[in-house]
């Protein structure tokens, strides 16, 4: 029975596992953490649980929509706000009911909007009759013929701020696109390469946005589902306490099929020899180890996989630390309500927003999004029909100001920031509090990052080596993502390939990242 190694208990890691200790080999996962699930973790906190990130399980490939089945089944009956509310949802026949078993899936609406000016807009911008009246008439007209200019004076897609004003014109990129994606990366987007924006907006423009619209006049219910845009589906599905249950559901499958998922051990380095990975060296409470193994994987970021290598190129060893990260910081804030009116036709407990995202784009605050976990699952709050529970996330670095800033102080930045927009009314109104940091969320797209193929390279001589995951690949990957590179490479193992460009190959198509076809 060959013995594999898997770095981090993240999506890619755990898939990994999962697939390979159903194969029958030796499978032992080491986590850093004392959590299970990476990014998408659930933390619980005084009976509510916080989603970081925000995670919704919706992909083009049918791969992993039958993988999230196989672990989590579909609800065979309402979930508690659905039958309060008297919603209507597909129901799996014979599934388990929410209510009374916890191993399921919801199917929950998905409702992402703008909020620039103290005003809402569709997420991604939309060109409906209510966007066009709540910007104006004056900005509408800005916005048109701005967008006819860049389709007549493009751009060369040599940075971000460039690809964004080729896809939108300029006054929406100013309104929409500039400010937000400062405040995300901490660099302006004429700083960033352009293939960040290709990655995450692939095909996603004034073109697309009409083409949606158009066909939702023209074409059946039928055609529309054949081709469906992720940043523009109605519905997705997600675990009842939050993405953290499936993948701590995973871990507990890997154990019974006789596979280890260690937590708390901090992988230090490789030692390779001969073109292949020889011993792995972590760290535990009880000192420094070494394990060997025939096969390893690393979901560990790049920049600190290289640094544990020995006999590494110099030059390698400088793109590899070079390679760039932004941080951020969730802070969840319980209020009795907000002020926040529902003017949408969906019905929601407290007659709340429908938000499960909302993005800010307010240059007087420095929080870049809000989460309201109400409305990913009302298991996700202790009482969902009187108290509303939000997640405030803010991008920063590590060891910045903001990064660290005591609790209390984020905290009440927090509650001060969401008094400026309007959004409560004193932070005397939040009830319960919590601050969560998460290093390294976003591989970001600058510094050495252009030469990030000489790494690839390098790692690529290693053939017991197979590099997967949002951190493994510096890639922003969505989950759905960093599940299909470990898909990939458990095939390359199990068949024999040597090569692994399929594995790097992942979430680089030109189509939309989530676009799905049938």
């Amino acid at each position: 029975m060959e013995k594999v190694l898997i770095i981090g208990a993240g999506p890619a890691g755990l898939t990994a596992g999962y697939e390979l200790a159903k194969k029958g080999y030796d499978v032992t996962i080491l986590e850093k953490s004392q959590d299970i699930g990476g990014i998408p973790k659930t933390v619980r906190y005084k009976g509510n649980r916080m989603d970081l990130g925000g995670h919704r399980f919706f992909s083009k490939d049918q791969r992993v929509m039958n993988w999230w089945h196989e672990v989590m089944p579909m609800q065979g009956a309402p979930a508690y706000d659905d039958k309060v509310l008297g919603r209507s949802v597909p129901l799996s026949e014979g599934g388990p009911d929410p209510e009374k078993e916890d191993r399921v899936m919801l199917t929950r609406n998905r409702v992402s909007r703008i909020y620039y000016d103290k005003k809402f807009f569709d997420y991604p911008i939309s060109l409906k009759m209510d966007t066009l009246k709540t910007m104006g008439f004056g900005t509408t007209m800005q916005v048109g013929f701005s967008f006819l200019k860049a389709t007549v004076f493009k751009k060369p897609n040599d940075n971000l701020e460039n690809y964004y004003i080729n896809s939108f014109g300029k006054k929406l990129y100013s309104m929409f696109f500039e400010g937000y994606t400062e405040n995300l990366w901490g660099r302006h987007p004429s700083e960033i390469d352009a293939s960040w924006g290709k990655q995450r907006t692939k095909e996603l423009s004034i073109f697309s946005i009409l083409k949606d619209m158009l066909s939702k006049v023209f074409m059946s219910k039928e055609q529309r589902a054949k081709h469906v845009q992720t940043s523009l589906i109605e519905e997705f599905i997600y675990p009842k306490f939050g993405p953290g249950q499936l993948w701590e559901t995973v871990a507990a499958d890997i154990e019974k099929m006789g596979g280890k998922v260690i937590k708390g051990s901090e992988v230090l380095g490789l030692t390779t020899a001969d073109g292949r990975v020889q011993t792995l060296r972590y760290r535990d409470e009880n000192g420094e180890h070494e394990m060997e193994a025939d096969i390893f994987f690393s979901s560990m970021p790049i920049k600190d996989l290289v640094a544990g290598m020995n006999d590494v190129p110099e030059n390698v060893a400088k793109v590899a630390e070079g390679l760039p990260y932004r941080d951020y910081v969730t802070v969840g804030l319980l209020v009795d309500k907000l002020n926040l009116k529902n003017e949408t036709q969906h019905k929601t407990l407290g007659n709340i927003v429908p938000d499960c995202w909302i993005y800010v784009h307010d240059k007087t605050v420095k929080l870049g999004r809000m989460q309201i976990f109400n409305n990913w699952s009302p298991y996700m709050v202790e009482d969902p029909e009187h108290t509303v529970w939000i997640g405030l996330e803010y991008f920063c670095n590590e060891g910045d100001e903001f990064w660290n800033l005591s609790d209390e102080e984020a905290i009440q930045l927090a509650a001060n920031e969401l008094c400026s927009m309007g959004v409560i009314n004193s932070p005397d109104e939040v009830k319960m509090s919590h601050r969560e940091r998460v290093q390294k969320a976003y591989p970001a797209y600058f510094d050495t990052y252009d030469d990030i193929g000489t790494v690839v390279d390098y790692l690529n001589t290693f053939d017991n080596l197979y590099c997967v995951g949002r951190n493994g690949q510096h890639r922003y990957n969505n989950m759905d993502h960093s599940m299909a590179t470990a898909f990939e490479a458990v095939g390359n193992i199990v068949n024999g390939v040597k090569d692994k460009t399929n594995i790097w190959n992942v979430n680089t198509e030109q189509e939309y990242h989530e676009e799905k076809k049938n």
